[in-house]
């Protein structure tokens, strides 16, 4: 009997983050559960689930049956293996029929291996994985583990979350939505699936009634999910655009860690981030985006007309956790979701055999087996090499970039010098200067610094002397409570506006760093001084400026003034995209000993900084958006659904796309310059990130920067199966026991074959490790016209490197086998970059990034 494993992945604890794990041992206790020692466990069992009693073939034909039904056709398809127990039929008309068994079977099974103990059962999985989430004790794991019928046993583990001019940046309205005929249809009949904090369904974003199309939306018909009704998500909260909305939390209400009065047990969002990443990727064309009463134009998702479900398993209080995504993740498939976006990265590496053994990772396997294209976020866990949250090369990970739009704000002293910031504001009156005091000098005379010493954060008008700061701009401190939330903006504009204040100007604690500001919304005139160092002129001049009582030493005369110039006019002149420091970076951890994969992590960067998007009408978590219909957010939460949305338009465009065909056209068709031509850069650093740029390497930005029109003419394909993922699977050294326990299939078979990342038949080449010369295979398949191609290489520095045919002619259809050979020159353990162009004759341009980490001469 293969072992069974159990692993504890770590839990978030508040702003201090701790975590432990167990390997294949069980008893130890959770972080977060004191002396008692119950947890929630995720249990997989050897019976094959659903998925896997088919052939990956036959399951996107079963998904498509609807989308592309052919006149006469029709099909049986027979499972691979018999199911023992098969769960009831949750998935609409023209798939196999189950009997209603699974989830029986799963209470069946734990009365006998508990009998008479207490245990909560929490899902049954029956979908992509055959198992269940279950809230018992390390004693009830340890029985549990023993049972014959058990492959897997994984302690639950949190998870935490990682536009209005942006299509416009990646040339949508003349490209792309141009070919899918205008924004009025385009992603039309595709379902784009989010799991994240849910969304509100009375945004305008996500109506029906869209006043910018001729027609109305139609019904995805192979699309199968439901609306949740709660009375905060009430019947008739779904449309034709909005077409499924769940929630799942019972590993959050078993912790007792969910908060009926913050989370909302419904697909409602109480948070904001499931809203504004699902009306990037497939908002409403032309809704205004009005933000404290100031115009910013009009929004529109990526594929405007495509249909949305949402899967909430994340929430404000607490982030989430994998039992509640699993489920999330299981029931999108079942529901027919075409697209997959998880704006979520886990809190930890995965420990084990390999990162890519985790539950999550492993059900969205399945999922991509049974068609479904799956976008992740980075993580904002950069710049630091392997700081990388996002895995498995089925799973296409986004990293996030700038694009050229900036709300330039800036401050005019009294001694002509100028210093930008950010703050979405009016100015002051034109050419007026106004005297500047400093919150600490306008205190009142009953206030002391001795009793408070955060008085300069403006956050109480009782403080302060009105007589003082009246017709004046009032300086105030910008330290870390902002960033934690104890001090807000909003509350600092209140207390400026009740001391009649002409406007307000924030100045940079020193220890703020690494933090990435927002042009915040404020009602008066403001701004914010990113920079320490522009602060410390700001206060230098200041200071200099005021006269003091030569007995007293309090301040008599404030001779600083200054003028805010505003911050509501966009700017479009700025060089991107540009890397952003917080994106998480390659080379992809292989595991937790930080062994390198042989997989190309990012994929690909796309608009993720200084984002619009819708924001959720029952959100308190920016203050400073709290009440408005849209935010601006950053991250690469953002950036993922940019790419989900360019997957929908490919997917409209060729429905019969496989997930890797459709990274591939995403992967080889990306921009490697900025909009000035010049090479895309990368920020190094949080302090002055703008001021560390190099050259952006594919572990900085992947292939590239997300082309949409290009996608949708690639030429070439690269195309990967779930048979030549479970080679690479049961090629990892030590893995054949895990890949049994997840899949149920025997790495010693004899159908089974063994392969490295670098074999699979990825847009892309990494190795690890180059030990000595060696030779790898990629095929390409064209999805286009007849085309002859010239081969055009770079090879990484220590590396020589041939790739044959130098030319070659390919007919529709067509296959073409590519041979690339790599050899080291030189002994190094520095990464170096290369890459290899296919360039077609009708104009096609096919990029291939190479990465070489260690370089062996073998004498």
């Amino acid at each position: 009997m293969a072992r069974v494993m159990l692993v504890n992945f770590g839990f978030l604890l508040l702003v201090m983050i701790c975590f432990g794990f167990l390997s294949n041992t069980l008893g130890q206790q959770q972080d977060d559960d004191g002396d008692d020692d119950t947890a929630v466990y995720i249990v997989t069992l050897k019976q094959p689930p659903f998925v896997h009693l088919f052939e990956e073939e036959d399951l996107k034909q079963i998904r498509h049956r609807h989308q592309s039904p052919k006149h006469g056709h029709t099909s049986k398809f027979k499972p691979k293996l018999q199911p023992r127990n098969i769960s009831r039929k949750r998935h609409g008309r023209g798939r196999p029929k189950r009997p209603p068994s699974i989830a029986q079977t799963h209470d069946s099974f734990l009365r006998k291996t508990l009998k008479g103990e207490k245990y909560i059962k929490l899902y049954s999985y029956n979908y992509l994985i055959n198992g269940f989430a279950v809230f018992v004790s390390s004693q009830q794991a340890e029985k549990l583990s023993m049972r014959r019928e058990v492959a897997n046993i994984v302690l639950d583990f949190s998870v935490r979350t990682a536009t209005t001019y942006t299509p416009q940046f990646m040339g949508l309205p003349e490209g792309a939505w141009v070919k899918e005929g205008g924004f009025e249809t385009a992603g039309e009949g595709i379902v784009i699936g989010f799991i994240d904090t849910g969304i509100d369904p009375n945004h305008p974003s996500f109506s029906d009634k869209d006043i910018n199309s001729q027609h109305s939306y139609p019904t995805p018909k192979h699309f199968s999910g439901v609306c949740e009704i709660t009375p905060d998500f009430p019947s008739g909260s779904c449309n034709k655009k909005l077409v499924g909305a769940r929630h799942f939390a019972q590993s959050a209400i078993t912790r007792g860690t969910f908060n009926s009065s913050e989370d909302y047990a419904s697909p409602f969002d109480g948070d904001g981030h499931g809203t504004h990443t699902a009306s990037i990727a497939a908002g409403n064309h032309g809704v205004p985006v009005i933000v404290s009463n100031h115009s910013f134009g009009n929004a529109s998702g990526i594929a405007p007309r495509a249909h949305i479900s949402v899967y909430k398993a994340l929430y404000k209080s607490f982030g989430g956790f994998a039992a509640d995504v699993v489920a999330a993740i299981d029931q999108a498939a079942q529901d027919g979701v075409d697209i997959l976006s998880l704006s979520i990265t886990p809190n930890r590496k995965p420990p084990g055999v390999a990162t890519f053994f985790n539950p999550i990772d492993m059900a969205i396997l399945s999922a991509v087996k049974t068609g479904i294209f799956v976008v992740q976020a980075a993580g904002n866990t950069g710049p630091s090499p392997k700081s990388m949250s996002s895995f498995s090369p089925w799973i296409f990970t986004v990293g996030a970039s700038s694009h050229d739009r900036v709300y330039s704000n800036s401050i005019t002293l009294g001694n002509n010098v100028t210093i930008p910031g950010v703050g979405f504001s009016s100015p002051t009156d034109d050419g007026k200067m106004y005297k500047m005091v400093s919150a600490f000098h306008a205190l009142n005379n009953t206030t002391s610094v001795d009793t408070d010493m955060y008085l300069g954060e403006c956050q109480d008008y009782e403080n302060y002397n009105q007589e003082l700061v009246s017709g004046n701009l009032l300086m105030c401190s910008y330290s870390v409570r902002f960033v934690l939330g104890l001090s807000t903006i909003k509350q600092a504009l209140d207390v400026a506006k009740n001391l009649s204040a002409v406007g307000v100007v924030f100045y940079m604690d020193p220890y703020v760093l690494g933090f990435q500001f927002n042009p915040t919304p404020m009602d008066m005139p403001g701004i914010i001084i990113p920079s320490a160092e522009d602060s410390k002129i700001l206060l230098k001049y200041y200071n200099s400026s005021i006269e003091r009582d030569a007995t007293t030493k309090d301040v008599v005369e404030f001779g600083a003034v200054a003028a805010i110039e505003g911050g509501l006019n966009a700017n479009f002149s700025n060089k991107a995209p540009m890397v952003m420091y917080y994106s998480a970076r390659g080379p992809d951890p292989e595991d937790n000993s930080f062994n390198d994969a042989d997989i190309l992590k990012p994929n690909l960067v796309a608009p993720g900084n200084s984002i619009w998007g819708a924001w959720s009408s029952g959100s308190i978590d920016s203050t400073e958006f709290e009440g408005e219909k849209f935010a601006m957010m950053s991250g690469t939460s953002m950036a993922a659904p940019h790419v989900a949305g360019v997957a929908a338009l490919i997917k409209q465009t060729y429905p019969n796309f496989s997930p890797s065909a459709i990274a591939s056209a995403l992967s080889t068709t990306a921009l490697l310059n900025d909009n000035k031509g010049g090479p895309i850069m990368a920020q190094r650093t949080y302090a002055n990130p703008d001021q560390s740029l190099i050259n952006a390497t594919p572990f900085d930005m992947g292939s590239g920067f997300v082309n949409a029109t290009a996608a949708l003419d690639p030429g070439l394909i690269f195309d990967t199966s779930f048979e030549d993922y479970m080679s690479f699977l049961c090629g990892i050294n030590g893995s054949d026991s895990v890949v049994f326990n997840y899949t149920g299939i025997d790495c010693s078979s004899n159908n089974s074959s063994r392969i490295s990342g670098f074999d699979l038949n990825l847009p892309s080449i990494t190795v690890s490790t180059l030990n000595g010369k060696q030779v790898f295979k990629r095929w390409v398949r064209n999805i286009a016209g007849n085309e002859t191609y010239n081969v055009g290489w770079s090879p990484p520095y220590g590396v020589s490197m041939k790739v044959s045919p130098a030319q070659f002619s390919i007919g529709t259809g067509e296959t073409q086998i590519l041979s690339i050979t790599l050899e080291p020159t030189k002994n190094s353990s520095s990464s170096s970059f290369g890459r290899i162009g296919l360039f077609g004759k009708a104009g096609h341009v096919v990029n291939i990034p190479v990465s070489v980490i260690a370089k062996i001469v073998l004498s």
